[in-house]
């Protein structure tokens, strides 16, 4: 290799380094985000349990939402699984009202 082709190929490195850096940490902040959103699921959900409406329709439907979104946990398919756990609260919130 001569040495200007040594320039190039550094700063191609050092950009790809950059990129896969940034990735990482959004996945992070997915990860976290996603945690924090299940676990708000299943509060609510234990308040609407608590509140006498586990037998709803809407109980159920976040009871379905929570497992969902937990497996998309699993596989790292965070904006998923944010998605599912805030329609799971969603539904929490509707069992606790008796909708």
């Amino acid at each position: 290799m001569t040495k200007n082709m040594i320039k190039p190929t550094i700063y191609v490195v050092a950009l790809t380094a950059l990129v896969a850096i940034t990735g990482c940490s959004a996945k992070v902040d997915g990860r976290t985000a996603c945690a924090n959103s299940v676990d708000a699921a299943w509060n609510a959900l234990n308040i609407a349990e608590t509140a006498g409406f586990s037998g709803s329709v809407s109980y159920s439907k976040a009871a379905s939402l929570i497992t969902a979104a937990k497996f998309q946990q699993t596989i790292d398919r965070f904006d998923s699984c944010i998605d599912k756990a805030q329609r799971a609260s969603a539904y929490a919130a509707a069992a606790q009202r008796g909708e």
